[in-house]
């Protein structure tokens, strides 16, 4: 009886991916076997673990392996594995959809430039799609361990597959490779050989092939290993080289480029262990949704598990590696690692030498290195923060004993220049009678720079951080001070600037002789604002709105609100220039229902200014349009 053959269409940014991989990849196409040895060695990995605890899934086939079938005739080259298999909805989950939300998204948004760059595709997660860069064809034949059920899956990568039943002796899968013609060379041993050298050396399960020996009647044919399967972690640092740390990581994180940094380190003591962390160059696109880290956790060159979240924070979530412990059991289970001492030492371990990563690239500054076969001078470690300085920021909030040494690690612009400047850099620079690291927080960085909260800030030569992140202002808040110096806000509580007693006794004049046009203004603008009084943080605006030293910024106010958080209007302080011709004009406007609609016009104008809508746009513009027919 002829089984029955289910017909599935690809998800439609598969066949975007599809397109992509074939037609984008083609000089690297060799990459296809790394991709694929890869999977396999993680089904395999999975199988391994679950067997610890369940003796039965090995069965009689306890040697695992991964093994290389060329069939000339047929013109098909197979990666068999012995792994954990899979069963029929995992087959049409795995090879059918490309399970993360918004890439559909992200590729029409890539223009036609954009999808040629081959830094782009590591972002997708299409390790398996890369056989269809040497196959027209390929067909997929899976046993999940402890099933008696096989499974088949075809697809030409024309926009659909094709799901059956088969027939498989034991457990594992069978990747089957209908080469093009142009790819027959991977029927060749040596071309394989190459490639298993290149990328898959370290791989810890033996590769085989069968290959042929002698010639004549002593011609015989032979499985032989083709890879070392020797853990790169595992190996002093001075004989692992550049290429083999590139190599290792690609395979490891399915990236197509080369990694940032990495550090190599090994602990010894009460506790041992060894790892490898990696900083990626690029940050994939769904990195603010991710959670799962990158890192796979080794006891004894055992795989346990994958994104081993116990020993790496969130905030880290965009490293790669691995950590190889000699001291948690062989069957650990996510509880225990919960609960674990060293559990927590290893993951102080990773933080600790991912800190110190960071920290030497940030000393390094720019430095000359070779990009793209040419020598060109770039900062690694601010190539470092525009990808993925929100994370550090993460952890500033959420990692309190790593937050000192964050803090030293974050990067702002500034008023001083175009560039990003850390904390140390900004102190260095304070002219000795400025008290305090001042910080203006708005949507854009223009808006920053234009705020009217900065202006006598900038008049006496006090730079000023322009915080333009949602998170900035919970990062200041959480933090303080940096070295003992106090952070402050331009645009919250009186700010108090160094003075003489000649300047004290000139605000206090200009406080009193505009206390009349405070008190009205207070009044006409009761509902709006807490209370109304001079200012001297303002040179060129008429008018500013702050908030209570201790209370929440109108941005966080926003951001909150946007969330979806339930949070209440704050009344804030309209501050007034006394020196500015308009607040001069309002003292002899007797008018009240001018001098009312001047007062609402100032306080809108103070609301724009901070990147906030008035409330009433339409008046808003009638007010503005009666004054100007006025004049």
């Amino acid at each position: 009886m002829t089984a029955t053959v289910e017909k599935h269409v690809f998800q439609a940014e598969v066949n975007e991916v599809l397109s992509l991989v074939v037609n984008s990849l083609y000089s690297h196409r060799e990459v296809f076997l790394r991709e694929l040895i890869s999977n396999a060695a993680d089904a395999i990995d999975q199988l391994n673990f679950r067997s610890l605890t369940d003796h039965s899934l090995l069965g009689d086939d306890k040697e695992l392996r991964i093994e290389l079938i060329r069939d000339d005739k047929a013109g098909t080259l197979t990666i068999r594995d012995n792994g954990v298999g899979m069963t029929r909805d995992e087959m049409i989950g795995n090879l059918g959809t490309i399970a993360r939300s918004g890439s559909k998204k992200l590729m029409q948004s890539l223009s036609a430039e954009q999808k040629k760059d081959i830094t782009l595709i590591g972002q997708f997660g299409v390790g398996f799609y890369s056989a269809f860069l040497v196959a027209d064809s390929v067909t997929v034949i899976s046993r999940k361990a402890g099933s008696a059920d096989s499974w088949q899956w075809t697809s030409q990568a024309k926009g659909d597959f094709e799901v059956q039943k088969a027939e498989r002796a034991g457990r594992g899968t069978d990747v089957i490779l209908h080469l093009k013609d142009d790819a027959k060379e991977y029927l060749n041993e040596w071309p394989v050989r190459e490639v298993i050298g290149k990328y898959s050396d370290y791989v810890r399960w033996p590769i085989r092939m069968e290959v042929e020996r002698g010639g004549g009647d002593e011609k015989k044919t032979e499985w032989t290993t083709l890879n070392q399967a020797r853990a790169i972690w595992t190996k002093p640092k001075g004989e692992v080289t550049d290429a083999q740390h590139h190599e290792f990581y690609k395979s490891l994180s399915h990236d197509w480029t080369e990694p940032l940094a990495w550090t190599h380190f090994k602990v010894e003591g009460t506790h041992e262990l060894t790892g490898l962390i990696y900083l990626p160059q690029k940050a994939p696109f769904d990195l603010v949704e991710r959670k799962k880290s990158g890192v796979k956790l080794f006891v004894k060159r055992v795989f346990i598990m994958d994104d081993a979240q116990e020993i790496v924070p969130e905030w880290l979530r965009f490293v790669k590696g691995v950590v190889d412990s000699e001291d948690l059991p062989l069957n650990v289970s996510r509880e225990i690692l919960q609960k674990d001492a060293t559990t927590r030492f290893i993951k102080k371990q990773v933080v600790g030498k991912t800190l110190t990563l960071l920290e030497e690239l940030a000393a390094e500054g720019e430095t000359e290195r070779e990009v793209d076969g040419e020598k060109k001078k770039v900062d690694r470690f601010l190539q470092f923060w525009g990808e993925f300085g929100r994370m550090l920021k993460e952890g500033v909030y959420h990692d309190v004993d790593s937050r000192d040494r964050l803090a030293k690690l974050l990067r702002f612009r500034s008023t001083h220049d175009d560039g990003w400047h850390g904390f140390a850099a900004y102190k260095a620079r304070m002219p000795a009678d400025q008290k305090a690291i001042y910080y203006v927080a708005a949507d854009s960085l223009p808006t920053a720079k234009s705020s009217p909260h900065i202006e006598s800030l900038k008049k006496r030569g006090f730079e000023v951080l322009l915080l333009t992140d949602p998170i900035d202002e919970w990062i200041v808040d959480a933090l303080r001070q940096f070295d003992e110096v106090p952070f402050t806000s331009a645009a919250k509580g009186a700010l108090e600037l160094p003075e003489s007693d000649e300047q004290k006794q000139q605000k206090e004049a200009k406080q009193k002789e505009l206390a009349p046009v405070t008190e009205r203004m207070q009044k006409a603008l009761d509902q709006h604002v807490k209370t109304v009084r001079v200012t001297d943080r303002l040179t060129d605006s008429p008018a500013c709105l702050v908030s209570d030293e201790h209370g929440m910024s109108a941005r966080q106010e926003r951001v909150l609100r946007e969330a979806g958080h339930d949070v209440p209007v704050q009344k804030r302080i309209l501050e007034l220039n006394a020196d500015h011709p308009v607040v001069k004009k309002l003292q002899d406007l007797g008018d009240d229902t001018a001098f009312a609609d001047w007062s609402a016009l100032l306080y809108d104008q103070a609301l724009l200014a901070e990147g906030t809508l008035p409330a009433d746009p339409a008046a808003f513009t009638r007010r503005l349009t009666a004054l100007m027919q006025k004049a």
